[in-house]
């Protein structure tokens, strides 16, 4: 004997569409429909009284659609008898009725139409850079071979445009001079297409392709860009002019320009389309000043077991095939209900949790955030740590104050120098605050920014400081240096 911990199929299912967002269910739902043929849609409000009343609704069931109809003729008959046998339990079923009847042909051309159109209005694919670089080629007359070289260089540039490795990698080890210096004409020939910098091999020869000489501060930015790339980097403006003999504001001039080139011509060409975004729970602010959450319910369609076939499986004349294929499409569709049910609830329950250990964070903003574990909500809510997270999981959530994923709520602490815990959230944005109002001229080191820090009352040590400065991508204090109106002095500094 052995015991073992096996999940039931129900759970499964239960466990897959909490995980769901609202996006996703309404796909869910639509393949449920469309392969279960005893689940109906409902798509009005279902506590509104259906047009026909419950006892006419029984005097004359829902007629299956003529897809369903074959559907459970496929699925359930094997032979002419029990195609016989099923064709007498009702009598005759009509192929038509007066709610579902059926199309004329110019509703059908409409729908065609329709159909085309939309497809005709869908978004195009965008076209790639390698797909911009080959249309170009065509502009110059260059024999065979040089084209397909252009073409091999084309096609092993990386998304940002540059040419990594060297020519020798998609030559070969049997290439010859003659090669050689086809790639070397090759390459210079992809160099010159559009955009500019494309096929650069590192940032350097970048941005030298791009420049032109008619361009202002051509000369100034030509020795920058090849001999201060460095300096530029670490901001080191006093170094560059004692070396070039420039003067502090000619060098910024000549940044500013410089900032005005592209380092990454391809990255352009790689921009994904932005996924829409549809809130899962709304959060609204009650009466009684308490904030109050709802869910999203105008988009998913109520769902129920179409009538005809449950009176089809209480029939006693249906075969047993016939019964026990009902049977299962029956059970399927009530536990995809009790899914979706449970989903509800469970979803609103997390949530409702989570607003009111937040509420600091809705009605002050996200610097009053409080530190937040799934755990504390799992223990509030009574479900496994787990659970939370399927239900928070790619949702969102409208707020008063914007449009939220429900994971931005959690998030860890550190205790202050008064014994409370002090979100990381909070210690970022009062870091960033920091940096904004300092004064550029003498900028912050971490170990100010450290004390700073521990005068409003958060004590940190200086790594933590260091690791979230870099991870707010804010440089370091020299980068940050604005180096106008400093005296010769500090030049030399």
């Amino acid at each position: 004997m052995q015991q073992r911990q096996i999940l039931a199929p129900r759970m499964i299912q239960s466990m897959e569409i909490l995980q769901l967002s609202i996006l996703a269910l309404e796909e869910r739902i639509e393949q449920e429909v469309m392969e279960n043929p005893v689940l109906d849609l409902r798509e009005d409000d279902p506590d509104l009284p259906s047009e026909t009343s419950e006892a006419e609704s029984q005097d004359s069931p829902d007629a299956p659609s003529a897809e369903e109809r074959e559907l459970v003729i496929n699925e359930t008959t094997k032979n002419e008898d029990d195609f016989e046998r099923l064709m007498k339990m009702d009598g005759e079923w009509p192929d038509q009725s007066e709610e579902h009847p059926r199309p004329s042909r110019g509703e059908t051309e409409d729908a065609g139409e329709r159909k085309l159109d939309a497809m005709a209005n869908m978004i195009a694919r965008p076209q790639s850079l390698q797909d911009y670089l080959r249309d170009q080629l065509g502009w110059f007359e260059i024999d065979s071979a040089l084209r397909a070289m252009c073409e091999r260089i084309i096609y092993n540039l990386d998304t940002n445009g540059y040419f990594q490795g060297r020519l020798e990698d998609i030559l070969g080890s049997d290439a010859t001079k003659e090669d050689h210096a086809l790639a070397q004409r090759a390459l210079t020939v992809v160099q010159r297409l559009d955009p500019p910098g494309v096929a650069a091999r590192d940032l350097r020869e970048c941005l030298l392709l791009q420049l032109t000489p008619g361009m202002p501060l051509f000369e100034q930015l030509q020795s920058l860009i090849t001999f201060y790339l460095e300096d530029i980097e670490y901001n080191r403006l006093p170094v560059i002019s004692r070396r070039t003999g420039f003067s502090i504001e000619l060098i910024q001039q000549t940044l500013t320009e410089l900032r005005k080139l592209n380092p990454k011509p391809g990255a352009d060409y790689n921009n994904m389309p932005v996924p829409s975004v549809t809130p899962d729970v709304f959060v609204e602010l009650g009466d009684d000043g308490k904030y109050h959450v709802r869910l999203e319910d105008g988009r998913t369609p109520s769902l129920f077991i179409s009538p005809y076939y449950r009176k089809l499986f209480a029939d006693g004349q249906v075969n047993d095939e016939t019964r026990e294929y009902i049977k299962r499409k029956i059970n399927s569709a009530q536990w995809l209900i009790d899914a979706i049910q449970q989903r509800r609830n469970t979803i609103e329950r997390v949530a409702q949790a989570i607003v009111d250990h937040q509420t600091e964070f809705l009605s002050k903003g996200p610097e009053t955030i409080e530190p937040l574990k799934m755990q504390q909500i799992a223990d509030k809510v009574g479900v496994h740590v787990t659970t939370i997270s399927r239900a928070v999981d790619d949702k969102w959530i409208q707020t008063p104050r914007g449009i939220f994923p429900l994971k931005r709520f959690f998030c860890g602490g550190t205790v202050d120098a008064d014994g409370e815990e002090v979100a990381w959230d909070t210690i970022r944005l009062k870091l960033q605050e920091l940096v904004d109002n300092e004064d550029k001229q003498c900028p912050k080191s971490d170990d100010k920014l450290v004390k700073d820090l521990a005068a409003a009352g958060v004590t940190v040590a200086r790594r933590t400081v260091t690791k979230y400065r870099k991870a707010m991508n804010i440089p370091s204090s020299r980068q940050r240096r604005d180096w106008s109106n400093i005296s010769e002095l500090d030049k030399e500094e």
